[in-house]
C-alpha cells in the first residue's frame, strides 16, 4: 500500500462537525504540521445539535471553542465554521457553493475530508451529515476550479488541488504513518471534554485513547506500527 503523497505545503481538512477530525485523521494532521505544512480546518456546522440537554444556542459556541483548542494542540491556527445547520446538511448547490468558496479562500494543494460511504464498516452506519459532506467536498474541489460555476463568489477560481484524501476505516487505498503522533491526537480529542462527557461516563482521557487506538490501528500492507487509512482521489 502506498503512502499518502506529502509533496505539498498547504492543506485543508473539511468536515461536518467539531470532533470529526479528532475522531478520524487527527494523528495525520499532527504529522503534517510537524513537517511545517500549513493546515487549516473548515467545518460545515458548529455541532450545535450534538449535546443532549444543551440547547443549540449554547452548544454551538461551546463546541466551536473546543474545536479551536483542539486545533491549537495540532498547530492549526485557522478554523472556519460555515454555519450550516447541524444534523440537517443537505446535498446540493448551497453546500457545494459554500465549500467551493472556502476552497477558493484557502487555496490548498491537498484536501482531507470525511467518509461519505453509507457505513464505516459492516454494521456501523455512517451519519447523514457525514455522507452528504464528504461527497459535496469532493464535488466542490471541481467547482472551485471552474470560473463558470458560482461566478458570483468573490474569491477567484482555484485549480491547485492535486489530491483529496477521504478518511476511511475499511477499503483504504493509501495510509499515513502516525506512529510518532498518536499521543498528540489523543490530547487533541480530550479538548472536546464537554462533548465526550455527554456521550459516556467513561473518563474523557480513556475515551480519547480508545478512539485514537481504533483510528490508528495497523493497516494491512502498510509498513507502520500505527497508521491512518485514506481513500485517495487525484485531481
Amino acid at each position: 500500500m502506498a503512502p499518502v503523497p506529502e509533496d505539498w505545503q498547504r492543506g485543508i481538512v473539511i468536515v461536518a462537525h467539531p470532533d470529526d477530525i479528532e475522531y478520524g485523521c487527527a494523528a495525520a494532521v499532527a504529522r503534517w504540521t510537524a513537517q511545517g505544512k500549513d493546515i487549516r480546518y473548515v467545518l460545515a456546522t458548529s455541532g450545535e445539535a450534538g449535546i443532549a440537554g444543551i440547547p443549540p444556542a449554547e452548544s454551538g459556541p461551546l463546541r466551536e471553542e473546543e474545536e479551536r483548542r483542539s486545533a491549537a494542540r495540532m498547530g492549526v491556527r485557522e478554523v472556519e465554521f460555515l454555519g450550516h445547520p447541524d444534523g440537517r446538511l443537505e446535498a446540493g448547490i448551497g453546500l457545494r457553493r459554500s465549500l467551493a468558496g472556502a476552497i477558493r479562500r484557502h487555496r490548498p494543494e491537498f484536501v482531507a475530508t470525511s467518509n461519505f460511504r453509507e457505513t464505516w464498516a459492516p454494521g456501523f452506519l455512517n451519519s447523514a451529515d457525514h455522507r452528504v459532506l464528504g461527497l459535496s467536498a469532493l464535488d466542490a474541489i471541481s467547482d472551485a476550479a471552474n470560473e463558470w460555476i458560482f461566478p458570483d463568489l468573490l474569491e477567484p477560481p482555484w485549480s491547485g488541488v492535486r489530491w483529496a484524501a477521504v478518511t476511511v476505516m475499511v477499503d483504504y487505498t493509501h495510509a499515513v504513518d502516525v506512529t510518532a503522533t498518536v499521543g498528540v491526537a489523543v490530547t487533541s480529542l480530550t479538548e472536546h471534554a464537554r462533548y465526550l462527557r455527554a456521550l459516556s461516563d467513561v473518563p474523557v482521557a480513556e475515551q480519547a485513547a480508545t478512539q485514537i487506538e481504533i483510528a490508528t490501528g495497523p493497516k494491512g500492507g502498510f509498513p507502520a506500527e500505527r497508521a491512518v487509512g485514506f481513500e485517495l482521489f487525484t485531481f
